[in-house]
């Protein structure tokens, strides 16, 4: 079989930040709109007032200090709380391809390629934003690239779940070149009305190109030694929102058409699964923890990833070891462990070894382990 390689990365950042005391400004101004509004039933015990959020509440929880939107008026109306997005016609390029396309271009550009040299895209991410026709078509219509796409969700494992999906092609001989995009439009689908998530998302996309070995041109390439994948059922992190709703007469805003999450529970559950397996897939390929010079973990929660580092390694998690991206980004679904694949390797040397892992709803953990060249 080929051997395979990442050789461009690409980043979209949407134009607009979000600092946690603006989202705290429109989050209590909300909840004091809605503590008036139910005055009466809070006074007669049937509701419980609103509390509001603080910038300490939301670092603490999470590690979280800003998050990029590409709609930032919606969000922080207290009269609206969700961004507003223009409908675009049919024969225009959609939002979710248009982000997916820069990404996609810079990753190309970064691989020394054309979009007629691909031979899949595939668009992997947490929500699309239709049924059909598949987002990664469209996207490769608009890139020139030939081939097939379709896409992928695994909710925040998208994108190493897309990985393994472009190096099993390659491996097989049914494609050369393939390009993952990762569109995630997360404030979509966050309920800003919700005092325990409504700092967590941030919208972003990113872009990998995987192509054989014996055709990578770029100076920067990392040999893919081993994806491994997996899936738990679990309800503590759900959105039941989906074409079917309308049919069962249901409110399409009410709370369980966004993100919710038993927040504690994913905490406990997920930390000991990635840990446990990141070292299984390291010792399937005869490798250690300690040989990792860099992990590149999916960004959800500080805490959550110390946590997992310390597991495998035993002492005090930095920023080199495992880098942050959640306190600029926020959580950015799929995205986030390539955003700092993306960002934090150009100081790693030729053999060092890396673990890009990202774990989320389902549950579900993707891990790929790479070689600098």
């Amino acid at each position: 079989m080929k051997d395979v390689v990442i050789s461009g990365t690409g980043l979209y950042r949407p134009p607009h930040i979000i600092t946690n005391a603006e989202l705290v400004e429109a989050f209590n101004a909300y909840a004091a709109l809605q503590n008036e509004k139910n005055a009466e039933r809070i006074a007669a015990g049937e509701v419980e007032p609103m509390v509001g959020s603080s910038v300490e509440f939301i670092e603490k929880a999470s590690g979280i200090r800003q998050r990029y939107v590409i709609d930032k008026q919606g969000v922080l109306d207290p009269q609206r709380m969700k961004p507003h997005f223009e409908p675009r016609p049919d024969d225009q390029l959609s939002l979710m391809a248009e982000i997916a396309v820069e990404a996609g271009r810079q990753a190309l550009q970064a691989a020394g390629k054309q979009g007629a040299q691909v031979d899949a895209v595939l668009c992997a991410a947490a929500n699309m934003q239709r049924a059909y026709p598949a987002m990664a078509v469209e996207i490769q219509q608009a890139l020139g690239a030939r081939g097939y796409g379709f896409d992928m969700n695994v909710a925040c494992s998208s994108a190493t779940f897309a990985l393994e999906q472009a190096v099993n092609a390659i491996r097989c001989g049914t494609a050369s070149c393939v390009l993952v995009v990762n569109p995630e439009i997360t404030s979509a689908h966050l309920e800003w009305r919700d005092r325990d998530c409504h700092f967590i998302f941030g919208d972003v996309c990113t872009a990998l190109v995987v192509e054989a070995a014996d055709t990578a041109a770029a100076a920067d390439r990392w040999q893919v030694l081993g994806t491994k994948l997996v899936t738990q059922f679990s309800n503590n992190i759900r959105n039941n929102a989906g074409f079917m709703n309308r049919c069962e007469d249901t409110d399409p805003d009410a709370r369980d058409k966004t993100f919710r999450q038993e927040g504690r529970k994913v905490f406990k559950e997920v930390v000991p699964m990635a840990a446990a397996h990141i070292e299984q897939h390291l010792g399937e390929l005869g490798h250690v923890p300690a040989q990792v010079r860099r992990y590149w973990l999916h960004q959800a929660n500080l805490g959550m990833n110390q946590l997992v580092i310390k597991k495998l390694t035993g002492g005090e998690v930095g920023n080199d070891l495992a880098p942050l991206i959640l306190d600029t980004y926020a959580n950015t679904a799929s995205a986030g462990s390539i955003i700092a694949f993306h960002e934090h390797r150009a100081d790693l040397q030729a053999g060092d070894l890396g673990v890009i892992c990202s774990f989320g709803a389902g549950y579900s953990i993707g891990s790929v382990v790479a070689r600098r060249l």
